[in-house]
């Protein structure tokens, strides 16, 4: 087979795959490459589902607006695959002044840049949410924001593509992107070397250090969070939920489980290869801040958990940037955390830069060159 695609895309990610079947959707030939042996196992497959609005950056806001107004409503229908998207808004909860303070802050900026968002008393919340404990004082209250199933967005994603013709390779490494008189064309594996007229380099943390192989650097960390599945529960609620401290976030799912995300700063990694793995100290952090807000949820058993790293970027928005002095390549990288619920928006966006188009929305913010003194 052909080792020469119009596009690669360096990453099998929610982001990768559904820049990839935009890409398809306007007759471009895709490659993607994915270093792990199957698809979506970064970030994509280790979240909390939030497609939300308000608590964002600003600058990231705007994505997020219009993948809520124009993308996932229809989002199954159009994959063919139902992604399990419910909008039945987000709960920002808080138990204390200082997290009303936090809440009053984070809702404050977001209505002046156009979301419907509104502080709302404990009252208030119990009423959209009666399973709420007492201790809950107020809330924000988003009642557009949503959530989805991450493992199957992506795999919607994927399964389009493909069938659209994209070419998907895993267990396949990048090494290096090389230039061709100035121009990124190459990409190096472990075992082979590909050829593309753009790349777009869309591999989480791993970016880091692949767009260094050209002379780039993006300034990210990795962060570590883990995420915890209950048994099924009969069906309670389904807005998404977060609170002001950051002591949790997720969802109750279609199948009935519980799906929360959180951290106890706590990294549990595998000295012999880097992964990245659960442990006891942060799933029951994670259980404790539950119970103080669902107490409900008291015996509902944890049957799994995992862990990933995220792609932490300095200013905590991503970078989604052609790179003037290597042409051909474009960045997406650095979602800290927030990349689901933009993923379609992200994919659509970096098709049309990737073919010359004007994109639907300004990505200046979100220049990988935002970083450098001002001379």
């Amino acid at each position: 087979m052909s080792n020469h695609a119009d596009v690669i895309v360096i990453g099998g990610g929610i982001i990768g795959n559904a820049t990839a079947y935009y890409l398809a959707k306007k007759g471009c030939s895709v490659l993607v490459l994915e270093k792990s042996k199957h698809m979506g196992d970064g970030g994509s497959s280790r979240n909390g589902g939030g497609v939300r609005q308000s608590g964002r950056d600003k600058r990231e806001l705007p994505l997020a607006i219009y993948g809520v107004k124009n993308l996932w409503p229809n989002l199954s229908n159009e994959l063919g695959m139902d992604v399990e998207y419910y909008q039945e808004g987000n709960l920002r909860l808080g138990k204390t002044d200082a997290h009303i303070k936090i809440l009053e802050g984070l809702t404050q900026r977001a209505r002046e840049s156009g979301l419907d968002v509104n502080m709302i008393t404990g009252a208030q919340a119990k009423e959209i949410c009666p399973y709420l404990s007492d201790e809950v004082i107020g809330a924000s209250w988003c009642p557009t924001d949503g959530h989805a199933n991450p493992m199957l967005a992506t795999l919607a994603y994927y399964r389009k593509a493909r069938q659209l013709g994209v070419r998907f390779i895993t267990d396949e490494e990048v090494i290096e992107i090389r230039k061709i008189k100035g121009k990124a064309k190459q990409v190096v594996t472990k075992n082979n070397l590909y050829e593309g007229d753009t790349i777009i380099l869309a591999a989480g943390y791993d970016s880091r250090k692949i767009a260094a192989t050209v002379g780039v650097d993006v300034l990210m960390t990795q962060a570590l969070l883990e995420v915890l599945v209950t048994e099924a529960q009969p069906p309670m609620f389904y807005q998404m939920l977060g609170t002001a401290a950051a002591d949790f976030y997720g969802h109750q799912s279609t199948h009935g489980s519980f799906v929360f995300g959180g951290s106890s700063g706590y990294e549990g990694v595998n000295k012999d290869n880097s992964t990245p793995v659960t442990n006891s100290l942060t799933a029951s952090c994670i259980c404790r801040g539950i119970m103080k807000y669902f107490p409900c949820l008291e015996e509902a058993k944890i049957v799994r958990s995992w862990a990933g790293w995220i792609d932490d970027c300095v200013d905590h928005i991503p970078v989604i940037s052609k790179v003037e002095e290597v042409p051909g390549l474009i960045l997406a990288c650095g979602f800290s955390g927030h990349g689901f619920g933009i993923s379609p928006t992200v994919g659509m966006l970096l098709s049309q830069m990737a073919m010359g188009e004007e994109t639907t929305l300004d990505v200046k913010d979100f220049r990988y060159d935002r970083f450098k003194a001002k001379i």
